[in-house]
């Protein structure tokens, strides 16, 4: 599919997404935000594809916003070449609107659309991720880095704050100890760091990065159900903000109960007994059970 900022190839039910502007980093505008959500809108609604691996063209991942506006960068009412940013956020009375559409994040609309996935996602970090760049990763499931990759939640230094939901994601990924070190230092770090502080899960030789990511999105199209990852995937992201552990019975009770009378767990149980490849019929765009999805959507208000 052609897009403007990013690549998608579908091969052997995996999707690369690859952050496509290398002349500049791969550094985010506001039509890769919308190149984004559409190609994640197309992997749900795509049963041939099973898992879902993002990375970056050329030597880095994504060098944050760009910042070509200069002074203007973060100025949204200031800029006319941000087409997420459409109309006046000013209320008759001159205040801002804080509930309008312009006002909203770019970096957190990706980050909503990544959390609502029905596809697993891997990260394959393969050079620097700054600002949005590191931010995007933290709804995706898996983070795999290049040695060469570097990190930096930098906004402080910026004279803006985190963004892209990462003061709800980042201190459920590597704790709020860490999170506040790195957002407050502002300061860019190696990939070492990030492995030993839990932002990414294994690092890897340049060239070794991308088959690793594909060998671990293989291992999820070729073993498991994908009514249940889509499932599993929810209910771990969703429920781990739940305030009591009911919370969590209560969709357990229900996922077991609709997958135990479907044909993927006759098929799961059978394909083991008889030692062979298990072949699951349920599909995500049709056999998704009728308690899914569990929660209100929320709105930006």
């Amino acid at each position: 599919m052609a897009y403007e900022t990013i690549k998608y190839e579908v091969e052997d039910q995996i999707l690369t997404i690859t952050l496509n502007r290398p002349d500049k980093l791969n550094a985010f505008t506001g039509q890769m935000m919308f190149d984004i959500i559409d190609a994640f809108d197309k992997a749900d609604a795509d049963d041939n594809v099973r898992a879902i691996i993002v990375t970056g063209a050329g030597r880095a991942f994504c060098a944050g916003a760009d910042l070509s506006a200069g002074a203007k960068t973060f100025d949204y009412a200031a800029r006319e070449d941000r087409p997420e940013k459409t109309g006046t956020p000013v209320k008759p009375n001159g205040e801002i609107d804080w509930s309008h559409e312009s006002v909203r994040d770019g970096g957190g609309r990706v980050s909503l659309r990544i959390f609502e996935s029905l596809k697993p996602v891997i990260a394959a970090v393969n050079g620097p991720a700054v600002g949005v760049g590191v931010t995007m990763q933290l709804p995706m499931d898996i983070r795999l880095a290049s040695e060469d990759a570097k990190f930096g939640f930098v906004f402080a230094r910026r004279g803006i704050v985190p963004e892209a939901c990462s003061s709800w994601f980042l201190p459920r990924v590597v704790g709020i100890s860490q999170a506040l070190e790195w957002t407050y230092t502002g300061r860019v770090f190696g990939a070492q760091e990030a492995l030993e502080g839990g932002l990414v899960k294994k690092l890897y030789k340049p060239d070794e990065l991308l088959p690793a990511a594909r060998a671990l999105a293989r291992e999820i199209a070729d073993n498991t159900a994908p009514v249940s990852v889509a499932l599993t995937r929810q209910m771990l992201w969703r429920i781990g903000a739940a305030d009591h552990p009911m919370e969590a019975h209560k969709i357990d009770s229900r996922a077991i109960y609709a997958r135990g009378a479907a044909a993927d767990a006759k098929e799961g149980v059978m394909s083991f007994l008889e030692k062979r490849p298990a072949n699951y019929p349920n599909r995500v765009s049709t056999d998704m059970p009728s308690f899914f999805p569990w929660w209100d959507e929320r709105k930006y208000s």
